[in-house]
């Protein structure tokens, strides 16, 4: 025992000792800095290579000449400011594919007067020296120039905010991806979204650019100064640096004026971070000190495992033979889609990082993943259960039972799954819109679900469920119909999702107590009123779910949270009927749609919704009437003025009596 102790703390030394030369400064993992803003006596001559146009003025850095630094003038003018250190993007070493990641953060300023014409603008600037290009002025914008435009010599890379219009391009206000030429790749115009990069008077604008170097994804945010970042970006592009920068390269900016056009092409702040790979010298320390430590401590280690190897082995023996048994089920499903490895999941969410997020629930986390194969880029979505004990193992496995031969188009595609290491992970489709949650209730006014898309919506999810209820070759429940259930791909096609809490029907078996699951399954508002007293799960509660939906779609307000009318408190059902009741059903329609809308439909709808919310089961449609009233093929329901009361013991539908007699034949 002392001998085990003793070769223990010998380890964890050794191991420190390790861990010292691994968190030296020569090896950090990142590196960065920051101006709030810019000091012409520190920044100029320490931090910052300026080109002669270009210079450090009223505490910004003017990248073609300002006020203070226009000696010849301020037309056909190109300039660019550079960060002094150069940095390098990829490890020569590594064999796999890895570019150093990088973000950052600036605020722009492209002053003119009212008598000058807007242009040229500037650009944040990738390149292998600091040095702006002869004859750069005008549209060359500081990158290029007419005899080296276009030319994979130049090896930059960079993102424009042009303010004048060229022959190839889209306007004179837009941001661009431009790849060894002033003539972008890919312009986004920046009117659509409210901003002006050269307005009179000024204005300042944020920007954010993020670099991915494992997916080789590029994004680009913008607002004006003071607004938050938004949550989707205005330019998002697939490249590769490897293929068009040098290894080492600088960061800086570049810009230009030309005749008419005039402007200052200011920088008012820049902040940077980047991913740092180490050089050889610092592998060369690295190498010795492990040469030295890593022998030492493989003795130790050996040593020690002879005294723990049986217990390791007896557990991992435990943990294949559950793998194998869990992995084996799953081989055997008819059907079964692609098997993932874990180590490709776990890079393409960025090792499952909280900003990959895109939603969680009870039974697991949510990730957008982004899968690389063959220089081919693709998105997925990775749900990863959050309980891996044998119940978790029970959820995973039901889900991927039901799902693996579902085939709709309103239904979230399967693509695969993985069952590695103990953790249980499914791959979807990936849908760019998300859920429906979002748009109504994390969307601005301007950005709101119209209503050609809201009726497409509901349309798609009547088609979904009476797939689910009639036309596959099992009846499933899906048991949890809400908006955040509810996704759009890129054209705002609705698809089912969370099968988490589904179960496909068989043997007339529908109770959730038969199934071992206890409780109430759902969420609240959207859970049908029988369920509180028989815990059975019908085709009759997912068409409760459905007309709460319907109602949350059309009113943009959730079934969950009470509406105060005057001086009452009603539940989002309660407040349409009272509505319907008053003959003023329409005050119901969401008031972020401005009154553009169909009010044909809308009727159509909100009855269809109070219909589906009949309190007593027998009485509410079957999804084939769902899909007929919403394709206007059939008229739309009837609705008494006043909501029928719930009574107890009901009515059952002919599907519950089935079940019924045949619990009690048993």
């Amino acid at each position: 025992m002392k001998r085990f102790l003793f070769f223990t703390v010998l380890c964890f030394a050794l191991l420190q000792i390790a861990t010292i030369f691994c968190s030296a400064e020569t090896l950090s993992k990142r590196k960065s800095f920051s101006f709030n803003g810019f000091d012409v006596e520190k920044n100029a001559s320490s931090f910052l290579f300026t080109s002669p146009t270009s210079s450090i003025d009223q505490n910004a850095l003017q990248i073609t000449p300002d006020n203070e630094n226009q000696h010849n003038g301020y037309k056909n003018k190109s300039g660019r400011v550079m960060y002094r250190e150069s940095y390098k993007l990829w490890s020569s070493d590594r064999p796999d594919d890895a570019i150093a990641s990088f973000n950052t953060y600036f605020v722009i300023n492209m002053y003119r007067t009212e008598a000058w014409e807007s242009g040229e603008g500037l650009a944040f600037l990738i390149a292998p020296s600091h040095h702006v290009p002869a004859g750069s002025h005008g549209q060359w914008m500081g990158l290029t120039n007419v005899t080296t435009d276009g030319k994979p010599e130049n090896r930059i890379v960079a993102i424009e905010f042009d303010t004048r219009k060229q022959g190839f391009d889209p306007d004179s206000n837009h941001i661009g991806l431009n790849i060894n030429s002033v003539n972008s790749t890919k312009t986004v115009p920046l009117s659509e979204f409210g901003i002006e990069l050269s307005p009179v008077p000024t204005t300042n604008n944020s920007v954010w650019i993020h670099y991915n170097g494992e997916s080789k994804v590029i994004e680009v945010y913008m607002v004006k100064e003071g607004d938050s970042k938004p949550e989707t970006p205005l330019l998002k592009e697939t490249i590769n640096l490897r293929q068009f920068v040098e290894q080492v390269s600088y960061f800086g900016f570049a810009g230009s004026t030309g005749d008419p056009g005039v402007q200052f092409n200011c920088v008012t702040q820049w902040k940077f971070e980047i991913e740092v790979f180490p050089s050889e010298k610092d592998w060369k320390w690295l190498i010795i000190g492990f040469s030295v430590g890593v022998p030492l401590m493989v003795l130790v280690m050996v040593l020690c495992g002879i005294k723990i190897r049986g217990f390791c082995l007896k557990k991992k023996k435990r943990a294949r033979d559950e793998e194998a048994g869990v992995t084996g089920k799953l081989k055997m499903l008819p059907g079964m889609p692609k098997e993932f490895k874990y180590k490709d999941l776990k890079r393409a969410t960025r090792n499952f990082h909280e900003s990959m997020i895109l939603g969680k629930g009870g039974f697991g986390v949510v990730y957008r993943g982004v899968l690389i194969s063959d220089a081919v880029v693709t998105q997925v979505a990775v749900k990863k259960f959050s309980r891996d004990n044998i119940d978790g193992k029970e959820d995973f496995l039901a889900e991927l039972t039901i799902i693996n031969l579902l085939r709709h188009k309103n239904l979230v595609r399967l693509e695969g799954w993985c069952y590695e290491k103990g953790k249980l992970l499914l791959v979807y489709d990936y849908m760019p819109n998300g859920s429906v949650e979002k748009h109504l209730y994390k969307s601005s006014d301007r950005n709101t679900l119209s209503w050609r898309h809201r009726y497409k919506i509901l349309e798609g999810v009547a088609s979904a469920l009476h797939y689910l209820h009639n036309e596959y070759d099992k009846k499933v429940v899906h048991r949890d119909l809400k908006a955040s259930n509810i996704l759009l791909d890129s054209n705002y096609n609705a698809r089912l999702g969370d099968f988490g809490l589904a179960r496909a029907i068989e043997n007339e078996r529908n109770s959730y107590n038969e199934l071992e699951l206890g409780g109430v399954p759902g969420t609240m508002g959207y859970i049908a009123p029988e369920c509180f007293h028989t815990g059975k799960a019908t085709p009759e509660t997912d068409v409760f779910g459905f007309g709460a939906v319907v109602l949350e779609v059309v009113c943009g307000r959730s079934p969950g949270v009470k509406i105060q009318h005057e001086e009452h408190q009603f539940t989002l059902v309660d407040w349409v009927w009272m509505l319907h009741r008053e003959g003023r059903i329409l005050e119901a329609v969401d008031e972020r749609l401005d009154n553009v809308y169909d009010v044909d439909e809308a009727i159509r709808l909100l009855l269809l919704g109070l219909a589906c919310s009949h309190p007593m089961s027998s009485e509410r449609p079957q999804t084939r009437a769902l899909c007929q009233i919403i394709a206007e093929s059939m008229p739309p329901p009837r609705v008494a003025p006043f909501k029928p009361v719930f009574m107890w013991p009901s009515f059952s539908t002919a599907f519950s009596s089935v079940e019924e007699s045949s619990s009690s034949n048993m």
